[in-house]
């Protein structure tokens, strides 16, 4: 068995049949808790003489633990599961000799990331049918409107596709998180309810977040006086120099491929419907408005420049928030030569 792809982990979950360690791990810290606490209703339900934990600093020095623990049976009967959290490389011995181990029980590790060449994760990988890898890394696109939308059916209520493309460029960092917004979400709108663009924004929206998206807009029409207020109101709200820029060039390769579907031929409008994830509908008038301004090879150069931006804040100790400033008050100033132009 060993790593499971993304389209065999919900059945396996369920039903981990005749594994007996399973890794999980990767980047997203709150997927990886969702799977681990799947798996374990799925082996020990509710019981907790089926359920023990050990920690991770007693499994790496007594690497038959793991196995003598798995081959304890319940005193209630059923299938025990053997759970040891924030595991590391050092757990490789107890993880090999929880595969040779005799008993019915399942050894549950979570990780975070590893590297897949040697230690914990390499050992299971390359074991049999008894070991299990699954791997949780932060879903994008499609994956994770999908995401958001089987938690909203979890909490009782469905979503228009619009709004669930603007929550996964809000809500895409941690599982943890997406979940606890989702719930905060299903309660606004109600058991039943339908969640709108318009409930999104109302129920989710970060401040910082809103002034950038602001800013960008103002700048990439023109106005450097607006653009640097939102800007003022974004950092005051605590966002990063980096998330700027990174913001920025976002926005800028959004309008690029909206300007390259233009000069195809399409109209402004059928350009900016185009986008996928769609532009979030306050934000389409001002969109198209900038649009009319940029050609594909200015947005192109303003891209580099955003890149160049992001380099220098991280390894020049120039001033980062002075550097963002400066980036995206420069679109500003493009913004108007084309105007004038």
């Amino acid at each position: 068995m060993a790593k499971l792809d993304a389209r065999r982990i919900a059945g396996f979950l369920a039903d981990p049949g005749a594994a007996r360690v399973v890794l999980i791990f990767g980047e997203d810290g709150g997927l990886v808790r969702e799977r681990a606490d799947a798996l374990a209703r799925a082996v020990a339900g509710e019981d907790p003489f089926r359920l023990v934990e050990i920690p991770r600093e007693a499994a790496a020095r007594d690497a038959g633990l793991l196995a003598a623990e798995a081959a304890t049976p319940a005193l209630t009967g059923g299938r025990r599961l053997v759970r040891v959290r924030d595991a590391t490389d050092a757990l490789a011995n107890a993880a090999k000799a929880a595969l040779a181990g005799g008993g019915p029980g399942v050894v549950l590790l979570e990780a975070g990331a590893l590297d897949g060449r040697k230690g914990l994760r390499a050992a299971l990988e390359k074991a049999g049918p008894e070991a299990a890898v699954i791997a949780c890394y932060a879903e994008t696109g499609a994956a994770l409107e999908a995401s958001i939308a089987a938690l909203l059916r979890e909490f009782g209520v469905a979503a228009d596709p619009p709004a669930l493309a603007w929550m996964a460029q809000r809500l895409g960092e941690d599982r943890a998180v997406m979940r606890r917004e989702c719930e905060k979400l299903a309660l606004y709108v109600g058991a039943g309810g339908r969640v709108t663009e318009e409930d999104a924004l109302a129920s989710l929206a970060e401040g910082s977040a809103l002034d950038l998206d602001a800013a960008l807009l103002a700048a990439t029409e023109g106005d450097a006086a607006r653009a640097d207020r939102a800007l003022d109101a974004a950092f005051a709200e605590g966002a990063a120099a980096v998330q700027v820029v990174r913001g920025a060039l976002r926005h800028v390769q959004r309008l690029e491929a909206a300007a390259l579907a233009v000069a195809k031929g399409s109209s402004a409008r059928d350009a900016v419907e185009g986008l996928r994830p769609p532009v979030f509908f306050k934000s389409r008038p001002a969109f198209e408005r900038a649009l009319r301004l940029w050609r594909p090879d200015t947005l192109s150069a303003a891209g580099a420049a955003l890149l160049e931006a992001e380099r220098a804040i991280k390894t020049t100790g120039m001033p980062a928030e002075a550097v963002a400033r400066a980036a995206v008050l420069g679109l500003a100033r493009e913004a108007v030569r084309a105007r004038r132009g």
